[in-house]
């Protein structure tokens, strides 16, 4: 029998549009980012990073907060092509080499490691476009429920659902 995985120690949780984004008011905001927050810090996760399945547009602000040990960020670019192009641009602007470790560092930032788990908010069959990098070798746990039902249940159920898979990294068993 094999040990369950750990806790993930980096979550991405990929949820509504950039449009839905816009029209939550700030206060849905605040308790979704804290209750989802309480989850992850309670599942020992301490980095957790939320995104919108994409689309284009919308305000453009950063929500970032301490919930206990886990640092919750809401960052609203939807296109993940955008996202690569500006870690690229980021690294070249300060004079490093655009390898694919310094471009993992800066899309993964302020992570210091790639996502373990990703939770899409939606059906298996569409990946989400904000997150081409990340895919590769995270777990994906899909939660088909509207944007505006997602809550910290939703996630507890992916992190129990992830310390339940044997993780191959990519490899074959």
């Amino acid at each position: 029998m094999t040990e369950p995985a750990p806790a993930p120690r980096h979550v991405i949780v990929v949820v509504g549009t950039v449009e839905e984004w816009s029209a939550l008011p700030e206060t849905a905001w605040d308790t979704l980012l804290d209750d989802l927050g309480k989850a992850a810090d309670h599942a020992g996760t301490e980095w957790l990073i939320v995104r919108p399945t994409g689309g284009s547009g919308g305000d453009g602000v950063v929500r970032e907060r301490q919930v206990g040990g886990c640092l919750v960020l809401a960052d609203p670019e939807g296109d993940g092509r955008v996202r690569v192009a500006g870690a690229a641009e980021r690294l070249r602007a300060a004079g490093e080499a655009i390898t694919e470790e310094a471009v993992s560092a800066a899309l993964n930032r302020p992570a210091e490691t790639d996502p373990d788990l990703v939770v899409v908010d939606g059906p298996s069959h569409r990946l989400p476009t904000s997150l081409v990098w990340e895919l590769a070798y995270s777990e994906l746990v899909f939660v088909d429920v509207p944007f505006t039902e997602f809550g910290a249940r939703h996630l507890e159920h992916a992190v129990a659902a992830f310390t339940h898979r044997h993780r191959r990294f990519g490899g074959i068993d």
